[in-house]
């Protein structure tokens, strides 16, 4: 599937907690202030505790939604926006 995607982006679908997060905040780390970045990943720890760390550290979450509508157990995507 080709993701349109614009600004930053990462792929973990392949990674598992706790590189998850490792890995978004190192994307995270690398942005200016404002910038927005897509992070897709997949499997139940990801979905929650990668959003959830993003807000903790004070960014805001734009949005969590599977890539294919039609595949809701598949790869998502997680749009935000860095403080």
């Amino acid at each position: 599937m080709n993701i349109k995607r614009s600004g930053h982006f990462l792929d973990i679908t392949d990674k598992i907690c706790p590189m998850t997060f490792v890995r978004t905040k190192l994307l995270i780390e690398a942005m200016p202030s404002g910038a927005q970045a897509t992070v897709r990943l997949q499997g139940t720890e990801p979905l929650q505790n990668v959003p959830r760390s993003v807000r903790e550290h004070g960014h805001k979450v734009l949005s969590l939604q599977p890539e294919d509508p039609s595949h809701p157990d598949g790869p998502h995507l997680l749009i935000f926006e860095k403080a």
